[in-house]
């Protein structure tokens, strides 16, 4: 197929460079310069504008955004669709929140233009790995781009799957991704754990290597884990901040609305908010108040 990429950016580049070698016409582009040239670099037919890579595609044509979610997605929107025509498709892959991808899939389909919601997950190991794809939108036009899904897809029969309407490949990969921080906390505190008992002298990354094979905590993230641990075992020299994407704000907001309890995946939510704190001023309110009502004593800073 013949396939423009607009964002050329980790995943972007990655998953352009995946259905090139699958045998794909890709054309990219990317606002960016320095992005444009590495993707260049890297063999991948590069153009300067949103206007060229649509006018490089013959009819119908299928374009796939991976920038940033939110207001991004509609500007590019907006600068893409004069460009475009009836039978026309737009691919979302990147994190978008499903109401936005409803919405947009809405305001497409007045134009007679197919909008499919692709909520990708793979990282930086999906050029080689290839990517899980949960993927939302009108049947008929999910299988018009069925050969891009099967090339990024770690196989053909698996890892991808129209998962239903539109928005419902962007509301799983929310899921997808609420999930993926508890369990991600759950590893962290597990061998934040074992690292505090110092007598009994554990090699963290020799216990996350046995825990590999046959354990019923084995995963791809207990693999990245063991990885990071073998390299840094004091994890020297990173910061205790973690950031979070939005996925996990949107599940709990979900779980909430649809009155599911996820108190899992909202507490590890709430721990990556607290490990942005350097001077907590709860941390230090709870303590005044031990000293007012016990007598207990303050440490000073």
């Amino acid at each position: 197929m013949d396939i423009a990429m607009i964002g050329l950016g980790r995943m972007g580049a990655n998953m352009a460079q995946r259905l090139h070698r699958g045998g794909h016409r890709v054309v990219g582009y990317d606002p960016g310069e320095g992005a444009r040239q590495r993707a260049a670099e890297a063999g991948l037919e590069v153009v300067d504008s949103l206007a060229a890579a649509v006018t490089a595609l013959p009819v119908p044509r299928v374009v796939w955004l991976m920038v940033p979610a939110g207001e991004t997605v509609d500007q590019t929107l907006g600068q893409l669709t004069p460009h475009l025509a009836e039978g026309d498709i737009v691919i979302d892959g990147g994190n978008s929140n499903y109401q936005d991808s409803i919405r947009r899939a809405k305001a497409l389909a007045e134009d007679d233009l197919g909008y499919v919601d692709c909520g990708t997950s793979g990282g930086v190991w999906g050029l080689q790995e290839g990517y899980s794809l949960m993927v939302g939108g009108d049947a008929a036009v999910v299988e018009q781009i069925a050969p891009l899904l099967r090339t990024l897809a770690p196989a053909e029969d698996r890892g991808w799957a129209r998962v239903g309407p539109s928005g419902a490949g962007h509301f799983t990969k929310m899921v997808h991704n609420g999930i993926e921080y508890g369990m991600m906390q759950a590893y962290a505190e597990g061998f934040a754990l074992m690292e505090r008992k110092q007598e009994m002298e554990l090699d963290l990354a020799q216990v996350a290597e046995v825990w590999r094979h046959g354990s019923v905590v084995r995963s791809w993230l207990l693999d990245l884990s063991t990885e990071a641990l073998k390299r840094n075992p004091a994890l020297d020299g990173i910061a205790p901040y973690v950031e979070d994407s939005g996925e996990g704000r949107w599940t709990v907001a979900e779980a909430i609305a649809l009155d599911v309890p996820a108190p899992v995946i909202t507490l590890s939510l709430l721990e990556r908010l607290r490990s942005r704190e350097s001077n907590s001023f709860t941390d230090r309110l709870l303590s005044a108040m031990r000293n007012e009502f016990g007598g207990h004593a303050i440490k000073k800073s």
